[in-house]
């Protein structure tokens, strides 16, 4: 008898995979590579306005260059080292690099495609040229010419290979021309590389009105004037990439000349990838394999321009309004009460918790007038802050230089390790120091990325703690581009935790416990695992429960275990992951309650938010950490309940409209692909907006308790109604 002849009732169920299979676990590199495709899909999307997609054609190249310098350079560490068992997801680093490596070129291929073949003709239809040499009139040739002649030329230097001219060393990701010569009188054939200046030269050079010419192909054009009396023979432009991850010990005795040694040792990291163009020819791509000591599944043939990270340079061009997204001012002050011009925070604090959202709300009228009214305030005692990332034009540093100077105590955790601002934040610290400042970088052994802002204030016989902690880094620029949340409390068990993190941060202080919040690496994972497998019980017990969460990248294995077993047991659980997420929804009999959807628009999601509901009980933490086991192992993070029952709705209706997104949002199936949604009723970012300029149409004046937030779209932390 076989098995279509058994009754349905007879037959029995698939057997749900082990929560150990690899089947449940996505390859941690090859999902960081379908969100770059998400990217990607925004630059070939015609609805994305032209030079929006010029700047996430952008937008991926930098991804991509910082992807293979940190990740793809560390997998190839590993099989240096010998290391090369399989992962939970059942993929050797060996595996992974191949078909890394394959999906590279299939998205390079796409990624090329879509600026040579679709928007840059849709450019030139706009005003707007790129255009190579040979396209260009005779007038615009005599410009190109005179440019090369005093500009260009004087820059330039070619290097040569040879007896006693070893092969040059080529610096990461710069652009560089090979050139094959041939010595007339001697017949000798030889090899010379140019490299492009395009860290001090325009890339795109402007050879008229919105005329520009890739300065490659201009110096291209004039090889003869480089190597005069030799016989240019061919040409061809490449690129490399080199491993830009270093590990800096904590027990050296000076950690910012440790820091400073390490930076000076990137540059000459193992080149990892080559980017070569289509037409160069098969004897110098294989020349250039050997002499950069690398394999063939390490080289990319890019059929057009490389490095579209210059692209920046035609979105930031003056004009074309029509042509970019309207453009959005963050609210002034967002839900804070003015008086005199300018938001007294303290006031608003002591009546009770506050919310901002960026960029929605404005980080200068929130984050930095906090500070700004503490180093003003008499009454203040004390400033401490952690610096992750901040931007050369931050307000923050500035000001606590300045209370340092006033005599307050100022405190400022400066994250020398953060990857790729390390010169930024060493010169911060040092100018903190100088103007007195405590400045200290953190426990051995952990990054700290936390973020939190600590304010020490005089009242009557007592102090009070004022605080503000937030998901997203202390960043001017990126307030303005990145999503994140940011609570401002004068909740005293919040404010003890804070204080007590600050106390071991700086000093040789083991706290006895947090009140409130969790804390990375000492409880933030249990604590966490703890709040999942409660909301099991709850809902074993029959009452209403649901997890919602939102992060950047779910890859902690212990946790996805945690989702899975609750989904299990009947949980429905909600994920808002924009980047990686290596857990696997919709399978049988483990994760068919669990959905996961990522949204990739307009502005970065960055928040990271944790909500569970359990009956009548709800717990949302907002913070700092990911679900990846650097965040919660090697990693100072914390993330605080949001207490507020209003401010905790505001949150979870933004969860909701996250969710419920259906133009930039992508729905992750069981088979591990990525469907974008196709309709265009709902954008989170422009409901958000658009709520943001309702809600301060209200007087200025009016209370933040009585000025209405977001338009509710959703129940109360429920699915749509």
């Amino acid at each position: 008898m076989d098995a279509a002849s058994i009754p349905t009732e007879q037959q029995e169920a698939p057997r749900a995979p082990s929560l150990d299979s690899p089947e449940l676990y996505v390859n941690r590199e090859l999902s960081w590579l379908d969100f770059n495709e998400r990217v990607l899909e925004l630059a070939e999307d015609e609805r994305t306005p032209l030079l929006e997609r010029v700047k996430f054609l952008a937008i991926y190249t930098s991804n991509l260059d910082e992807f293979e310098m940190i990740r793809v350079a560390g997998l190839h560490d590993q099989v240096d080292a010998g290391i090369d068992a399989r992962k939970a997801d059942g993929l050797s680093p060996s595996e992974t690099i191949e078909r890394i490596a394959a999906r590279v070129r299939e998205l390079g291929a796409r990624h090329t495609r879509q600026w040579e073949r679709e928007i840059r003709p849709a450019l030139a239809d706009h005003g707007i040229r790129v255009v190579a040499p040979e396209d260009c009139s005779p007038t615009e040739l005599e410009t190109l010419d005179r440019i090369f002649e005093e500009q260009v030329f004087p820059v330039l230097t070619p290097l040569a290979v040879g007896p006693g001219r070893p092969f040059p060393y080529i610096s990461n990701l710069s652009l560089s021309l090979g050139v094959w010569l041939t010595d007339p009188v001697t017949h000798d054939e030889l090899f010379a590389r140019v490299k492009v200046p395009k860290e001090i030269l325009p890339r795109l050079v402007e050879i008229g009105p919105r005329t520009f010419v890739p300065l490659e192909t201009v110096i291209a054009r004039h090889l003869d004037a480089l190597f005069p009396g030799m016989e240019v023979r061919a040409h061809a432009a490449f690129r490399v990439v080199r491993d830009a991850d270093f590990t800096v010990s904590d027990e050296a005795d000076d950690l910012v000349r440790a820091v400073e040694t390490e930076l000076r040792r990137r540059r000459f990291g193992e080149v990892v990838l080559l980017e070569a163009s289509a037409d160069m020819d098969a004897e110098m791509r294989a020349f250039l394999i050997a002499q950069t000591q690398i394999e063939e599944h390490q080289v990319v043939d890019v059929e057009g321009m490389l490095d579209l990270t210059d692209l920046w340079q035609i979105h930031g061009l003056d004009g074309f309004a029509e042509l970019r997204e309207t453009p959005w001012t963050p609210a002034a002050c967002g839900p804070f009460a003015v008086h005199d011009g300018k938001a007294d925070l303290f006031a608003a604090m002591r009546a009770g918790d506050l919310l901002v959202h960026h960029p929605y709300d404005s980080f200068a009228t929130s984050v930095e007038r906090f500070v700004e009214q503490a180093v003003d305030d008499p009454d203040v005692l004390a400033i401490k802050m952690t610096v992750y990332r901040t931007s050369d034009d931050s307000a923050l540093v500035p000001l606590l230089i300045k209370a340092a100077e006033r005599g307050k105590q100022a405190v400022c955790l400066v994250e020398l390790k953060a990857r790729f601002d390390e010169r930024r934040n060493i010169g911060w610290a040092r100018s903190l120091e100088e103007a007195g400042a405590h400045v200290v970088h953190g426990l051995p052994g952990l990054k700290t990325h936390a973020k939190a802002l600590l304010v020490v204030r005089r009242e009557g016989t007592g102090v009070r703690h004022y605080v503000h902690v937030g998901t997203g880094n202390y960043h001017r620029g990126t307030a303005r581009l990145y999503e994140d949340f940011g609570l401002f409390t004068c909740d005293r068990d919040v404010g003890a935790d804070v204080a007590a993190l600050f106390n071991a941060l700086t000093g040789a202080a083991r706290p006895p416990g947090y009140r409130t919040g969790l804390v990375a690496p000492e409880r933030m994972r249990d604590g966490l695992l703890d709040a999942i497998a409660r909301t099991v019980e709850a809902h074993r017990a029959g009452q209403p429960a649901r997890i919602v969460m939102k992060m950047n990248s779910l890859v902690d294995r212990r946790c996805i275990r945690a989702l899975y077993e609750a989904s299990q047991a009947g949980v429905p659980i909600d994920l808002n992951i924009r980047g990686i997420c290596c857990l696997v929804p919709g399978v049988p009999g483990v994760s068919e309650n669990i959905r996961v959807v990522s949204v990739v628009g307009r502005f970065l999601e960055h928040s990271r938010v944790y909500s569970f509901q359990r009956g009548e009980e709800r717990v949302t933490y907002i913070g700092s950490a990911d679900l990846m086991p650097r965040n919660l192992d090697t990693r100072v993070e914390l993330v605080v309940p949001v207490r507020d029952e209003r401010l905790r709705g505001e949150i979870e209706d933004v969860l909701e409209r996250c969710l419920a997104d259906d133009s930039f949002a992508w729905d992750l199936a069981a088979d591990g692909a990525w469907t974008r949604r196709r309709g265009d009723s709902r954008s989170v970012h422009e409901e958000l907006m658009a709520a943001t300029v309702e809600r301060d149409r209200q007087p200025p004046a009016v209370e933040a308790a009585e000025r209405p937030r977001a338009k509710r779209r959703f129940g109360r932390f429920g699915r749509r109604v």
